[in-house]
């Protein structure tokens, strides 16, 4: 078994993601709290906690906190723009996994080198997963390679890619998801990373191993939404069929 199924041992596992929102560190920690604890309760697999709306202190105090809480879901971090904030808040507390938005493909053959040594060596200092992104939304594309290659030098850089369209809440091309499929041998777990709804999830997760889920969960299923029960618990019923039907 790989170390996401050996880390996430259920079928299509979904990711929720804390946006940290909120006017003011207390609030964006009372907020996180409470979105916590709704996809906790609606039987999200796990959390991933990032500075979307944050900093990386705010990340910090996030995590702090929903240790205690015993929510009973696998907790990962992205703090973005500084993935070498992330690793070291995953040597500080017990991250299940890391989300880094592009391990590969974002950067000219010069800067890649020195890139992938120092991803390897804080790899190697930390037991959590490496979700990682390639050719993913908003990131540049700079390495003068193939798609295809971009592809395999990052799954060989991660233990999962986390595969996305071109925008936050925009559906994941499915036309990519077997891209990336094809380039790994289907050897790399592949997560919707964007646009995962009640009415697309059977059609993305027959494709792939499991989803990141933000916009979804919120109010008018938007970013800037708080997450809402009913979301997540429509969503998480669709899930579970077809965990069933599999």
């Amino acid at each position: 078994m790989s170390r996401f199924g050996d880390t996430f041992t259920i079928q299509k596992p979904i990711l929720g993601m804390l946006h940290l929102a909120g006017d003011g560190a207390q609030a964006k920690l009372a907020q996180a709290e409470e979105e916590a604890r709704i996809m906790a309760g609606e039987g999200v697999d796990g959390l991933v906690v990032e500075n979307y709306f944050g900093d990386a202190e705010d990340v910090e105090r996030v995590l702090e906190r929903i240790f205690h809480l015993d929510l009973g879901t696998r907790i990962g971090v992205n703090v973005l723009r500084d993935d070498s904030r992330a690793f070291a808040l995953a040597r500080t507390y017990p991250v299940s996994f890391i989300q880094v938005d592009s391990v590969a493909g974002h950067l000219p053959p010069e800067a890649d080198v020195p890139f992938a040594t120092e991803l390897q060596s804080r790899r190697d200092g930390v037991t959590a997963l490496l979700l990682g992104g390639v050719r993913f939304k908003y990131q540049p594309v700079l390495s003068g390679r193939l798609e295809e290659e971009d592809v395999r030098i990052g799954a060989s850089r991660c233990d999962g890619l986390v595969v996305t369209s071109d925008a936050t809440g925009q559906p994941t091309d499915m036309g990519k998801v077997a891209r990336f499929r094809a380039a790994t041998g289907g050897e790399t777990p592949l997560l919707i990373g964007a646009g995962l709804t009640e009415a697309n999830a059977t059609e993305q997760l027959a494709q792939a191993d499991g989803a990141v889920v933000g916009s979804w969960f919120k109010h008018d299923h938007k970013d800037t939404g708080r997450v809402e029960a009913a979301h997540v618990a429509g969503l998480m019923r669709v899930v579970r069929a077809i965990r069933s039907a599999a």
